[in-house]
């Protein structure tokens, strides 16, 4: 007997779904650097806004890697779900706009521009 899938998924588990096609994306190019990367979705961001950002609602946060006696704690991209969802119209803008906050938010991991990580990254328009 196969085993029971869905008939639906929920607008969170569709938004984890682009969530990991946006990492699959990267994976050819950055499989190394990614390995050392969490990914998590948060519905949104804390409620005292980051003074150092410039954007009101956040989209997502990067958290460094900590390393301790006590514990490791890798680096980690947080993806806030209604923030994103609140910017798109339609599920084809939202996984773009996903793609684009996860690469952002790696490149700034990475120290590199969000080219370097996805050539097809928009840019400054």
């Amino acid at each position: 007997m196969p085993p029971e899938v869905p008939l639906h998924r929920t607008r969170g588990q569709r938004f984890d779904d682009l969530v990991l096609l946006a990492v699959a994306q990267l994976e050819p190019r950055w499989e190394a650097e990614l390995s050392a990367v969490e990914f998590a979705v948060e519905e949104i961001p804390p409620a005292e806004p980051d003074p150092d950002d410039g954007e009101l609602v956040p989209l997502a946060r990067l958290e460094q890697a900590a390393f301790s006696d006590d514990e490791d704690h890798p680096a980690r991209i947080v993806l806030y779900r209604r923030p994103l969802m609140a910017r798109a119209d339609g599920d084809e803008e939202l996984a773009e706009l996903v793609l684009d906050v996860i690469v952002e938010e790696f490149a700034h991991l990475l120290g590199v521009d969000p080219q370097t990580v996805d050539p097809s990254y928009p840019g400054d328009e």
